[in-house]
């Protein structure tokens, strides 16, 4: 039986798609939750209010990760109001379109931001705190994109790669500290960031020509998955890349 009564967990873009996915199930697991978002405030509100029904305490704290000094405030703020920090979960992320010949580099900049710099501020700003405490929990979100490479989208690709170098990397640098870090790699799943696409009846059906299981996940599937590895059911797993992902891609 998998609880976190008595911890905290933080997840970044947690108003929507896989991350509030994750908010609700660590509230199911009686852990208290931060709720991180960039500007949908309603939303992150609402997942609140729905974590809120599992009898823990959760908050909502706007901040955009690629951003240091809001990432800082941001921990700050949660920490004051919540005590402690026990998992972080770096949801928060951008998937757009953009070839390498007419690479926009505003574009270039956001991918990299959000995904890349989203992905070490947060941890940069948890990690002492969880390093006086002696124990902590980091999950990373990369993607199939990230181990397969996707056209059109290299800047996504590359983001998505690094987060799994890190995460390794990271493992062996916080073992010692009881810090685990562990990533998983979700393919194709239903969500507001991936729905103009599925949408597309050509690309629904390449989707589900490359993927055994023949459908695209449901957020509440990656949800499970990371709540597991946050558990102490995973507590000799760190360094983990787990694939999600309905066969599509299998690699060790």
């Amino acid at each position: 039986m998998i609880g976190f009564e008595g911890k905290t967990a933080l997840v970044t873009g947690g108003s929507r798609g896989i991350g509030r996915a994750c908010v609700k199930m660590f509230a199911e697991t009686g852990a208290n939750v931060i709720v991180n978002y960039r500007s949908d405030e309603k939303s992150a509100l609402s997942v609140c209010a729905e974590a809120e029904k599992a009898g823990v305490k959760a908050i909502a704290v706007k901040a955009d990760v690629g951003d240091r000094q809001q990432v800082e405030a941001m921990v700050q703020e949660a920490l004051a109001e919540m005590g402690r920090i026990d998992i972080l979960v770096n949801n928060a992320g951008i998937w757009e379109e953009n070839p390498i010949d007419g690479m926009k580099p505003e574009r270039l900049k956001a991918t990299i931001d959000a995904n890349l710099y989203g992905t070490f501020y947060p941890i940069m700003a948890v990690v002492a705190h969880m390093k006086v405490k002696k124990s902590g929990v980091i999950i990373n979100i990369s993607s199939t994109s990230g181990q397969r490479g996707e056209a059109f989208y290299s800047p996504y690709s590359a983001t998505k790669g690094a987060v799994i170098s890190l995460t390794k990397a990271l493992a062996l640098e916080l073992a010692p500290h009881n810090i685990r870090v562990n990533c998983v790699a979700p393919g194709w799943v239903e969500t507001d960031m991936s729905r103009p696409s599925l949408e597309d009846p050509k690309v629904a059906q390449s989707v589900l020509a490359v993927t055994p299981l023949r459908r695209v996940g449901r957020p509440e599937e990656l949800a499970g998955p990371v709540v597991f590895l946050a558990s102490d059911l995973a507590s000799y797993i760190t360094g983990e890349i787990l694939n999600v992902n309905g066969g599509s891609v299998l690699c060790g």
